[in-house]
């Protein structure tokens, strides 16, 4: 099997794993060395500024020793298989990266004959970009769970990012859709980078030479709607690995229907809003001061798909509205739907000069279709009616009951098929999730994270 081939195979499968995005690292380059990586990082989506970071974004390998249920690459499948060898991949991240094709690698295996096996030529790969090949670039690997920890510690000397995917989110899903794997396997090497990085920035701070360890941190990935969990079980994961093991990142993947078992749910189509909850409701946790248990709770342990969570939550807690917007501090501004990180510093730093009013916040970017119904400017209140939950809701619940959309998904390989004769033609290195569009105000809030 020729490159060519082994390229498309490998980077077709690569798809699935969403966890490939990154920041905050600051790997410098020297003299005679290629890449770089700027303090704002690559991302494998558009920088703030609008510009397209992309990653090569391969497996290893597809032959794989587990049958998880769920897994396009399950041993017992009938696929094209192949496996990059460690030079190749050297290769291809270098020409590739000379012809301005990438910015980065994001670098995963499927299980091959040993996780000690995988993990040690995914480390012989990033450990022969970095030193032979001199390859400054942002590297993003996976950690096999089940690997020593000797290669683990040595692949985050050289990577930028790592990441151990839990993809199931409870013990009992895990047990029966990927009942080869074990829950300690996974969170042992997750602790252990933890833990590395931790002591890594405390050398740091003394020694200004001490070597990096994952300057990017670590993310995970969970799969969404393969297992009957709730979103209170997911979302209240996400909560405990965020202060257990300062992860960076968790990213949520609809479940797609590769496979078809009596264990996996009969679905046509993946559940794409969902998921969107599920990063809005993220966002909330990482930068609105948010807790899970408050989002949702055993009463409503899923979100409402036509309301974004902090509205949700602003419905069932409306007893704590309406906040007069002159003088709560900035925490509660958070809270009120429609009011974003920085338009509440813009609050904060515009009523300290005089009392502002309804059209003083339009100014300052809030979203005055949903705050209007949950704040008070100077004791009075414009929303366009009474505080009620039914009739608040009434208003705010978009025109199409997004429970009934039928989303078209389809997700864009390296390659893409041009015409019968088997031409391929290279069109994208970032894989993409496409679905039907939200409303409007949901795509602000996808581009943003601002709710």
């Amino acid at each position: 099997m020729d490159l060519q081939q082994k390229l498309e195979i490998l980077s077709g499968a690569a798809k699935y794993d969403v966890s490939c995005s990154s920041s905050g690292s600051k790997r410098s380059s020297k003299s005679g060395s290629l890449g770089s990586v700027s303090s704002a990082g690559i991302c494998h989506s558009f920088t703030p500024d609008g510009r397209c970071i992309s990653l090569l974004k391969v497996l290893l390998t597809n032959y794989c020793i587990y049958d998880c249920v769920y897994c396009a690459n399950k041993r017992s499948n009938d696929i094209p298989r192949a496996a990059f060898s460690v030079d190749e991949v050297v290769d291809l991240t270098i020409n590739f990266y000379r012809r301005n094709y990438i910015e980065g690698l994001f670098l995963s295996s499927a299980v091959f004959k040993s996780p000690n096996h995988t993990m040690e030529m995914i480390t012989s790969v990033i450990k022969k970009l970095r030193v032979e090949k001199g390859f400054a670039g942002y590297i993003h690997v996976k950690a096999i769970p089940g690997a020593s920890q000797e290669l683990i510690d040595q692949a985050g000397l050289f990577a930028d990012r790592m990441s151990v995917n839990i993809e199931l989110p409870s013990d009992s899903s895990l047990k029966l859709l990927a009942p080869d794997k074990k829950k300690e396997d996974i969170f042992k090497p997750m602790k252990q980078i933890s833990t590395n990085i931790t002591t890594a920035l405390s050398e740091h701070k003394r020694y200004k030479k001490a070597p990096l360890y994952v300057p990017g941190g670590q993310s995970t990935q969970l799969i969404i709607g393969a297992t009957p969990d709730s979103d209170l079980n997911i979302l209240g994961l996400s909560q405990k690995l965020y202060d257990k093991y300062s992860l960076k990142r968790v990213y949520y993947s609809a479940y797609i229907p590769v496979n078809q078992d009596n264990n996996l749910p009969a679905i046509k189509n993946p559940p794409t809003l969902r998921e969107h909850r599920l990063y809005q409701g993220d966002w909330l946790l990482r930068m609105y001061g948010f807790r899970a248990e408050e989002l949702l709770n055993e009463k409503n342990p899923d979100f409402d798909i036509n309301f974004d969570p902090k509205t949700n939550w602003a419905l069932n807690n409306l007893h704590l509205f309406p906040i007069e917007i002159n003088l709560v501090p900035f925490e509660t501004l958070l809270r009120i739907p429609g009011i974003g990180v920085r338009s509440a510093k813009k609050i904060i730093s515009a009523r300290r000069i005089a009392p502002l009013n309804y059209l003083d916040l339009k100014k300052l970017g809030v979203v005055l279709k949903r705050a209007q119904y949950f704040i008070t400017c100077n004791t009075k209140y414009y929303g366009a009616v009474d505080i009620d939950e039914d009739k608040i809701r009434t208003v705010l619940k978009p025109k199409l009951d997004l429970n009934e959309i039928d989303n078209p998904y389809e997700q864009l390989n390296l390659f893409d098929k041009l015409s019968s004769d088997d031409k391929f033609q290279f069109t994208s290195l970032s894989t993409l999730t496409l679905s039907k569009q939200f409303l409007v105000e949901d795509n602000i809030t996808s581009l943003t994270g601002e709710l």
